[in-house]
């Protein structure tokens, strides 16, 4: 029987770890090299890709697949399907999208994961390379890549947040389903603990997303500020 999930326990921890460690030292050692930068980059979508293949064929074949986690409708998938893209291309729509739902929603996902075993159960691992994978990728793109949000790609951000939330409140209402956590909060401890009582956490959901969009944007805002006023005082 494998070892139950133990939430910042050792396995736990590794993954956080390497979560943030992995890109930065990529990061480090690629910045100035636009194919290893490439390589890099191809390296982390073929994982993404890879990983999301074999869950699906691992689940089809135990029979763990149902109406609740068969469609993509997770804001990860979405997340995924963006970094993907944003790795292969280098799409800065597609970026400022992985960028903010990773930071706000995968992020969660990885500190609070909802996954019953620990290392090393294939499900702890799938879990732990999809959530770590998409938050690598990010930090990657964006402190090896150098890419970053611009403000005015955050109506965008909106836009499609909303396009999910419709996406997945219509199959949760359609299928008895719970994407997005849109008809009940999720079993383990997470941030929807310190929100109302279902149905009313989902009215909250928007004002938490907006919340999140400026807080992940924030340094940029005043690092642009800072490089504003830095070359105002230079002009003669």
């Amino acid at each position: 029987m494998p070892a139950p999930f133990v939430l910042f326990g050792r396995d736990h921890l590794i993954v956080l770890a390497l979560a943030f460690a992995a890109p930065l030292a990529l990061a480090a050692v690629t910045r100035r090299g636009e194919r290893l930068q490439r390589f890099v980059r191809f390296g982390l979508a073929a994982m993404l890709i890879g990983n999301w293949i074999f869950w699906y064929l691992l689940f089809w074949r135990r029979g763990w697949l149902t109406w609740g986690d068969a469609l993509p409708l997770n804001l990860c998938d979405w997340t995924n399907a963006a970094v993907i893209w944003a790795l292969l291309r280098k799409n800065q729509a597609a970026y400022a999208l992985g960028y903010f739902w990773a930071l706000a929603g995968t992020l969660q996902g990885l500190i609070t994961p909802d996954t019953p075993y620990d290392f090393p159960e294939i499900r702890f691992v799938i879990f732990s390379i999809f959530h770590a994978g998409i938050i690598a990728a990010v930090l990657y793109l964006t402190f090896g890549a150098r890419m970053r949000p611009y403000a005015s790609g955050l109506p965008r951000v909106v836009l499609w947040s909303l396009v999910y939330a419709a996406a997945a409140g219509l199959a949760d209402w359609q299928l008895g389903v719970n994407y997005g956590f849109l008809r009940a909060k999720p079993a383990g401890a997470t941030i929807f603990d310190y929100l109302a009582p279902w149905p009313w956490y989902v009215a909250e959901l928007p004002l938490l997303g907006i919340a999140s969009l400026l807080i992940w944007y924030a340094p940029w805002f005043v690092a642009d500020r800072i490089s504003g006023a830095q070359s105002s005082r230079e002009r003669p």
